[in-house]
């Protein structure tokens, strides 16, 4: 299955997204900031990204903006999932070079299904 970084500052939905991916076989790798994340995506070259938004320091939008300007990153796609559900929110990620958007709390089945066409299958 796929290696996933996930970028989350919150353990509750880190623990909740760990509860929906790694029954499904997916290894899962964590990172509390979008600097950290950034560090994370250009050391294990993650075959996806789920990238909060809210966060200390560099926000996801920041993030995600810096990993699609990078030449090493660029091709990683990015789902947003953030408890922001605005439809500017979802605008500005698809900007910044997310491939899709998911509302917190996540449901299981679409987030599985959101995985499944962020990687072509």
């Amino acid at each position: 299955m796929a290696r996933i970084l996930v970028i989350d500052d919150s353990p509750t939905d880190l623990h909740a997204i760990k509860a929906i991916l790694e029954p499904e076989g997916h290894q899962l790798i964590e990172a509390a900031d979008g600097e950290q994340g950034i560090e994370k995506a250009r050391g294990s070259r993650p075959d996806l990204i789920l990238m909060d938004i809210v966060m200390p320091g560099m926000n996801g939008f920041q993030a995600t903006r810096r990993l699609n300007r990078d030449a090493d990153t660029a091709s990683i796609p990015v789902i947003m999932v953030s408890s922001k559900d605005q439809a500017t929110d979802r605008i500005w990620a698809k900007r910044q070079g997310a491939v899709d958007y998911i509302a917190k709390p996540v449901e299981k089945e679409e987030l599985l299904e959101k995985i499944r066409a962020a990687l072509g299958g």
